[in-house]
């Protein structure tokens, strides 16, 4: 799986940041936060949204918070603590403070399958973590799509795994000018119904490669 596009950090910035709003927008809908393009527009630039729940607003602002952390901060290493951390600014005042940042210690159901993710142990999510960004033999495209389903799929958190998956992912991708990962609004009923499949047959293969074919985002330079 060949690097899609070969983009300087500085370049592949500058991407994220014309298409910040596209990418915030598409990225609350996956996650079932039900907003339109201009009411995310509206709220990344500071105004006032009449008939949106406070919840939606905070969940708009948190990934424009988590994104600005991304793009701003080039020199961290993708590990534990960072996810962690990604997790605390997209689920801030939308989950209880003991979950905020830590691998959740409740059962969760997901919707569409009767699969239930195993509990979360911090030293085998650790151990997961660090096997899969040191595949040497793989591109950073390739690590940062697995490192986003395995995120998804691993259900760490009790809230917003599909967003720090994305958001971790795409920490790799543009650190390595790789282009950035976003699913449109019309490829979303597919890559769900793809998800549940991954979800419960734990074989990515099919949807690493939809998303790799559908659903990558830069310019060619």
């Amino acid at each position: 799986m060949e690097n899609k596009f070969h983009l300087t950090r500085e370049q592949n910035v500058f991407i994220a940041k014309r298409n910040i709003v596209d990418y915030i927008w598409k990225s609350a809908n996956l996650e079932g936060i039900g907003v339109t393009y201009p009411e995310t527009q509206a709220i990344y630039d500071g105004g006032i949204v009449n008939g949106l729940t406070v919840d939606k607003i905070i969940a708009i602002n948190n990934l424009k918070y988590a994104w600005q952390f991304i793009l701003e901060n080039r020199d961290i290493d993708y590990d534990f603590k960072v996810l962690l951390h990604i997790h605390k600014l997209t689920c801030d005042k939308l989950v209880l403070d003991n979950n905020l940042g830590k691998l959740r210690t409740t059962p969760v159901n997901i919707g569409g399958t009767t699969w239930k993710p195993q509990f979360p142990i911090e030293s085998q999510i650790k151990k997961e973590l660090a096997e899969l960004l040191n595949q040497r033999e793989k591109t950073k495209t390739e690590i940062a799509i697995e490192a986003m389903l395995w995120i998804m799929r691993r259900q760490m958190f009790i809230d917003g795994n599909k967003r720090v998956g994305m958001l971790f992912a795409n920490k790799i991708m543009i650190d390595n000018g790789c282009g950035i990962i976003t699913i449109s609004q019309e490829n979303q009923p597919t890559f769900f119904e793809k998800l549940i499949k991954f979800y419960e047959s734990g074989d990515n293969t099919d949807l690493k490669k939809w998303i790799y074919e559908t659903s990558i985002d830069g310019i060619d330079l």
